[in-house]
C-alpha cells in the first residue's frame, strides 16, 4: 500500500510522518522512495509502523540514515503474514529494484553456477551464468570460472553425466519433450532414433543419447553429482568402492579398473583441498574486508572437514553502513542465489534477524541451520584468514579496475565544487597544532599531492613563541606566518603554492589563519575542518559545509586531517619524551651520557623505563647495580604528571 505522494489534494500534503502514523503494525516490508518514484531502500519489519518510524524521527543511528531521508519523499509497504515472510520479500523486492541504499554486489555482474536440469528426463549438467530457472538446481556461486570448470570436468571423470551443451543430449531432449509419454521407455526409444556422442566413448558421458542407460539408473547419476556439489564425498566414494568390489567379485575386471579410475579422480581432488577439521563439518565462513564506500566479502565453504571452495565478491557499500546491515545483507543476498545450505553458516558479528535468517535457510536447505559467530578456535581463526583473503582481493579489485584513481578524481571535483574552488585542489596543505598545557608545542604541515600524501613534502615546525598555557590560536599564526613568509614561498623545498590550506579545528583556528595570510597578503583558499561532527568551516558562510557521508570527498579531507594530526602528535610525544628523559637522567648520580644512551638503547622510551623492575635496568650493559637502584628510585619518586596521563592530555587537547 502506497504512502500518499506530497502534492496529491488541494491541501497542504501530510507529512512522512503522519504517513507512517498510518501503517499498521503487521509483518512487512517496506519501500522509501524519492521524488522520482524510484525505490532507493527496501527493508522488512517485525512492526511496520514502528520500524519506520525511526527513521522519520531519525532515531535509527547508522550514519546514512539522515542522507537517505533526505531524498525520501514516498514510501510503500506490503503486509505479510510473517517476519519469515518478509524476509523472503525483501530479498526478492532488492532483487526487482537494486536499491541504492542496500547492501549489493558492487560491478552487478552475474557470477557462475553449476547447474543440474532436474525438470529434464535425463538432468543435464551445466556451467551457466544464467538467471536461475525453475526445474534447475544450482550450486555456487563461484568467483572463479576456471575453477568451476574444472569441477565440472573431475565430477564428470567420476560420475558420468550429460552436458547440456552437447548437441546429442539436445536431441534426445527434443525427442522426449514431443513424446513425454515414452519417458518410462526412454532409453528404447532413444537406442532406436540417437546416435552415441563422443563423451560416451570416453567416459564421460553414460549413454544417454544411445539408450545405454534407464533413467533409474541415471537417477542415481544424479543423485550422486548432486551429493558431490554439496560436498559429500565419503558417501560417493563408499559407493563406488562397493562397486568396485561387485564388479572384481563377478570378474567384471575392466569395469572394476573405470571405477577404480573414478577413485583415483577423487582422491587427487582431495590432495588440492586443505583439511580443516578433524570432524566432518559442513559448514561456511564469511570474511569481510571494508574501506570507505567499497568491501569484499569472501566465503570460505567447508564441506566434511575441507575447504571445497572460496569465493569473493566486491560489494558497493563499506565504512558507510553498519557491520551488521552489510554482513546481514550480503548473507541474504548469497543464499538466495544458491541451494548448497550448510548446518552452519559463521558470521564476524551478531545479526539482529539471526533467528529468521537461520528459519529462511533451514526451510531453503531442508534441515537445521545454525548462525554463529565464533569467538575463539578454528572457525575464529578461519573467519580471520577469510577476512585477510577478502582485503587481498579488494586491494587487486582496486588497482585492475583503477578504483582509486577514478575515487581520488571524484573527491577532488566534489571539494572543488563544495568549497567554491577555482579548480580541483591538485595541492592541499594541512597544518595541526600538538601541545600539553602549552609546553612542548610543535605544529605539523602534511602535503597531499593528486589526492595522495606526498611525504616529502611533510613539515614539522617547533612553536617558538612562549606559551603558558594551550593557545591553538597564536601556535597557528605562528607556524602560517613561517610556512607563508615570503623566503619560503620562494624556497623550492617547500614546494609550490597550495591550491586549499586545511587547518585542523574550527572557528578559531579558521579565524587566525584568514588574519595571518591577510597579513602576509597571500590569497589562498582556506578551510577548517572540525573533528566532532566533521564540518567544514568556510569564509564565507557562517554555516559549514557538512559533506555528504561516504562522499569520497569527505573521505579525502578526513585522511588528509587524521595523516596531519598523526604527524604531530608523533613529533609532540617525541619531544617530550626526549626532555622528560634528559631531566629525570642527569639528575641520578652516576648517570651520564654514555650511560643515558645505554638506557635509551635498551628500553626505547621513558615510559617503558620508569615500568621496568630494578632487575631489568641493572641488565642493561654497562650500569651497575647501584646505578640502577638509583635509577630506578628517581623513577619512582617523579612527582611529574604519569605520562600515560601526559599522552591522554595531549590527545584531549589535540582533539
Amino acid at each position: 500500500m502506497p504512502g500518499a505522494a506530497p502534492g496529491s489534494s488541494p491541501h497542504a500534503a501530510p507529512s512522512l510522518a503522519e504517513q507512517v502514523a498510518l501503517v499498521p503494525t503487521e509483518p512487512g516490508c517496506y519501500l522509501w522512495k524519492d521524488a522520482r518514484g524510484t525505490v532507493v531502500y527496501v527493508g522488512k519489519a517485525k512492526n511496520l509502523r514502528a520500524r519506520m518510524r525511526q527513521y522519520v524521527t531519525l532515531q535509527d543511528e547508522r550514519e546514512k540514515i539522515p542522507l537517505m531521508m533526505e531524498v525520501v519523499r514516498s514510501f510503500d509497504y506490503v503486509v505479510v503474514g510473517s517476519e519469515h515472510e518478509a524476509l523472503v520479500l525483501e530479498r526478492n523486492l532488492i532483487a526487482q529494484y537494486h536499491p541504492y541504499f542496500n547492501v549489493d554486489y558492487k560491478d552487478d555482474k552475474s557470477y557462475p553456477f553449476i547447474a543440474i536440469t532436474e525438470s529434464d528426463v535425463f538432468p543435464a549438467i551445466k556451467y551457466t551464468r544464467e538467471k536461475h530457472r525453475r526445474g534447475t538446481r544450482y550450486f555456487g556461486p563461484y568467483t572463479d570460472a576456471r575453477a568451476a570448470r574444472e569441477t565440472i570436468d573431475t565430477l564428470r571423470k567420476v560420475v558420468p553425466i550429460c552436458m547440456a551443451t552437447c548437441a546429442e543430449w539436445k536431441r534426445a531432449r527434443r525427442l522426449l519433450e514431443k513424446s513425454p509419454e515414452a519417458a518410462s521407455v526412454a532409453n528404447l526409444m532413444l537406442a532406436e532414433r540417437c546416435r552415441p556422442c563422443f563423451d560416451y566413448h570416453v567416459g564421460r558421458g553414460p549413454g544417454v543419447c544411445a539408450g545405454m542407460i534407464d533413467t533409474v539408473e541415471y537417477a542415481r547419476h544424479v543423485s550422486q553429482v548432486e551429493r558431490f556439489l554439496r560436498g559429500n564425498r565419503s558417501e560417493i566414494v563408499g559407493e563406488l568402492t562397493e562397486q568396485m568390489r561387485a564388479a572384481a567379485a563377478d570378474l567384471d575386471f575392466e569395469r572394476a579398473g573405470r571405477i577404480k579410475a573414478r577413485l583415483d579422480s577423487l582422491d587427487a581432488l582431495d590432495d588440492r583441498q586443505q583439511v580443516v577439521f578433524s570432524s566432518s563439518v559442513s559448514l561456511d565462513l564469511f570474511g569481510f574486508y571494508r574501506e570507505e564506500t567499497i568491501s569484499c566479502a569472501c566465503v570460505f565453504v567447508v564441506r566434511e572437514g575441507r575447504t571445497v571452495r572460496s569465493s569473493e565478491f566486491i560489494l558497493d557499500k563499506g565504512l558507510d553502513v553498519g557491520e551488521e546491515e552489510l554482513v546481514g545483507g550480503f548473507v541474504k543476498r548469497y543464499y538466495d542465489e544458491t541451494s548448497d545450505i550448510p548446518s552452519e553458516v559463521d558470521v564476524p558479528c551478531e545479526l539482529a534477524d539471526a533467528e529468521v535468517v537461520a528459519g529462511w535457510l533451514a526451510e531453503k536447505g531442508g534441515r537445521a541451520v545454525r548462525l554463529h559467530r565464533p569467538q575463539r578456535g578454528e572457525k575464529r581463526r578461519l573467519l580471520e584468514m577469510a577476512a585477510s583473503n577478502a582485503r587481498h582481493a579488494l586491494m587487486r579489485y582496486m588497482v585492475r579496475t583503477g578504483y582509486a584513481d577514478e575515487r581520488t578524481n571524484k573527491a577532488l571535483l566534489q571539494l572543488e565544487s563544495a568549497l567554491a574552488l577555482d579548480a580541483p585542489p591538485m595541492r592541499i596543505e594541512c597544518f595541526d597544532i600538538s601541545t600539553l598545557h602549552g609546553h612542548f608545542t610543535v605544529a605539523s604541515m602534511v602535503v597531499f599531492t593528486n589526492g595522495r600524501p606526498d611525504k616529502s613534502q611533510y613539515r614539522r615546525f617547533k612553536i617558538q613563541t612562549p606559551l603558558t598555557e594551550a593557545n591553538d590560536f597564536v601556535s597557528m599564526s605562528e607556524v602560517l606566518g613561517r610556512r607563508y613568509a615570503p623566503e619560503r614561498m620562494a624556497d623550492e623545498r617547500f614546494g609550490s603554492r597550495p591550491d586549499l590550506l586545511v587547518v585542523d579545528g574550527g572557528k578559531p583556528q579558521l579565524t587566525a589563519a584568514m588574519e595571518q595570510l591577510a597579513e602576509l597578503g597571500l590569497d589562498i583558499p582556506v578551510c577548517g575542518l572540525a573533528k566532532s561532527d566533521e564540518e567544514i568551516f568556510v569564509p564565507w558562510d557562517d554555516t559549514p559545509v557538512v559533506l555528504p557521508s561516504g562522499s569520497p570527498s569527505l573521505y579525502l579531507i578526513k585522511q588528509v586531517r587524521d595523516e596531519s594530526h598523526r604527524f604531530a602528535i608523533t613529533f609532540h610525544r617525541e619531544l617530550r619524551d626526549k626532555a622528560m628523559t634528559a631531566s629525570v637522567l642527569d639528575d641520578v648520580p652516576g648517570v651520564g651520557p654514555k650511560r643515558k644512551r645505554a638506557l635509551m638503547r635498551r628500553f626505547g622510551s621513558l615510559r617503558r623505563l620508569r615500568a621496568a623492575s630494578e632487575e631489568d635496568i641493572a641488565a642493561t650493559p654497562g650500569i651497575p647495580a647501584e646505578v640502577a637502584r638509583a635509577v630506578h628510585q628517581a623513577l619512582n619518586e617523579l612527582e611529574k604528571i604519569p605520562v600515560a596521563e601526559n599522552q591522554e592530555k595531549a590527545e584531549k587537547n589535540d582533539d
